[in-house]
């Protein structure tokens, strides 16, 4: 199968970069803005993405992203949506890695061999399925790499040595590695230290290379993540935390966002300074 993380991964190294990607949620506020938010996230800088589909209790998330899951369910997101946007995406950006971040709910329903070929189809490259530890994660990556899917697991920060031998032999395309302990987007300050020791933690066992997330928020966490030998630093609620500062909440339409053009000025900024951290030169 044609491996866009491999090449995205390789390309940046030949530029002594890492990988920004931004996390944000499929149909949030709306299908037309989403795609609209998401190219403007392309556009200025992302280097892949990882997207969420709306689901009703995503307990890995904090209050920020759970939001944007019922921002996105109100404004009429369902599955099949998502995979229409999907396809919009990988139409309009044929080398990009797309990755997505789905909760165990959807495969237990579609099934699990229907499940990876119609995201296999739309063109994504990769699922994270946050509710599924690599211990039971077995029948789903076996599945996902029948249908040309990169299974993705996460390494917890303070992980048992089983569990990231686990991590490094299932997951493929990157390793997830949390930054802290936690859900995400929680309000305490986010803290980058000691990063270079979980990265070395994770790596122990070899393995894809490593995109660290939760509590990454600001340039300089981006820049601490690369410091600390990650490949990339992956961001989501901040991006969220933007989005959500532009939808006109008192609206009787759900999800409308008062002003798109100044919300895309806002994201691109962000992201451009997120993505210029990432450059160690």
């Amino acid at each position: 199968m044609k491996d866009r993380y491999a090449a995205l991964f390789e390309s940046l190294k030949s530029r002594g970069e890492g990988a920004f990607v931004p996390f944000v949620m499929l149909g949030d506020p709306t299908f037309e803005d989403s795609f609209q938010i998401i190219t403007t996230l392309i556009e200025s800088g992302a280097d892949a993405l990882e997207l969420g589909v709306p689901f009703s209790d995503p307990v890995a998330d904090g209050p920020t992203i759970q939001a944007s899951h019922i921002r996105a369910l109100d404004g009429g997101a369902t599955v099949e949506k998502s995979l229409q946007l999907i396809r919009k995406i990988r139409d309009a950006y044929p080398e990009l890695p797309i990755g997505m971040l789905i909760y165990a709910n959807v495969p237990f329903v579609r099934g699990l061999e229907r499940f990876y070929a119609e995201f296999h189809e739309a063109g994504a490259d990769s699922i994270l399925i946050p509710d599924v530890p690599v211990r039971e994660g077995g029948p789903f990556a076996e599945a996902a790499e029948a249908a040309g899917i990169s299974p993705i697991f996460i390494a917890p920060a303070q992980a048992a040595e089983a569990t990231l031998r686990g991590v490094a032999a299932r997951s493929r395309g990157y390793i997830y590695a949390i930054s802290r302990d936690g859900v995400t987007g929680t309000e305490r300050a986010s803290e980058t230290r000691g990063l270079d020791e979980v990265v070395a933690h994770v790596q122990q066992f070899g393995g894809a290379p490593v995109l660290l997330g939760f509590g990454i928020s600001t340039p300089e966490h981006v820049a601490d993540a690369i410091r600390a030998g990650a490949a990339g630093a992956i961001t989501g609620s901040a991006i969220t935390r933007i989005i959500e500062s532009h939808v006109d909440h008192e609206h009787p339409r759900p999800g409308v966002v008062r002003d798109l053009p100044a919300l895309q000025k806002e994201l691109a900024q962000f992201v451009s300074e997120m993505k210029a951290a990432t450059r160690q030169g």
